[in-house]
């Protein structure tokens, strides 16, 4: 329909049959939207529930088999993580992951590393070494140092041998508080070519269904 040859009210009509029909269409939309989304939440809530007794029943059925494994192996119980695998390629580990962390006194070492540097002559070398100082200070997305990093800047300060310099370091380090994260469950298989395959499962995030003593697992370093 080519508006331009519609008369005045002929125009006014359209625009109005379309108004309504669009707002009809949105209508319809948020219709489906109560319809569907929520049979869909169910679903997944539903999908839940079955990760969380899986992840239950699979640590429970392991759990007689680290305390014998700890026995037998004389393995840390302190540990955290567990791995078990048969002779056709199956495996399984579980366990906690640990993400950096600190108290509030790690500032004041940063400052006197800080310190340090802003008291090194201006020359090329300096120059490099604010560089790598700064990139081992540097923070991640979530405004955690890296500890991996804190160990070369400790490196670092042994080569140096300044005493503000050193002091620095060991304020950080001693500020260090690793957090454990998410018990995990990993899987995987070998497939009939033996290529190793993992199963893909986000198991990290869901509960247990009832209470299990995880205190077989070293979830912090107090070392």
């Amino acid at each position: 329909m080519d508006l331009n040859n519609l008369s005045t009210d002929q125009l006014a009509a359209e625009l109005k049959k379309r108004s309504e029909a669009k707002a009809n269409q949105r209508k319809e939309y948020k219709n489906l939207v109560e319809e569907i989304v929520p049979e869909q939440v169910n679903r997944l809530i539903s999908l839940n529930d079955h990760i969380a007794k899986a992840k239950t029943e699979v640590y429970q059925s392991l759990e007689a088999l680290m305390a014998l494994k700890q026995e037998l192996y004389s393995v840390k119980s302190n540990q955290r993580s567990h791995a078990f695998t048969t002779t056709n390629g199956k495996t399984i580990e579980i366990g906690y992951r640990i993400t950096d962390g600190w108290d509030d006194t790690v500032t004041a070492g940063e400052a006197k590393v800080a310190e340090f540097i802003n008291s090194l002559a201006k020359d090329e070398n300096s120059k490099k070494l604010v560089s790598t100082v700064n990139r081992l200070l540097k923070r991640d997305a979530n405004n955690n140092l890296k500890a991996s990093r804190v160990i070369e800047l400790k490196s670092l300060a042994d080569e140096f041998n300044n005493e503000l310099f050193n002091d620095g370091v060991a304020i950080i380090l001693e500020a260090y508080r690793p957090k454990s994260s998410a018990f995990y469950i990993k899987a995987t298989y070998k497939d009939a070519n033996g290529k190793e395959q993992a199963i893909p499962l986000n198991i990290s995030a869901v509960d247990f269904i009832a209470d299990v003593d995880l205190s077989i697992f070293k979830q912090e370093d107090n070392d």
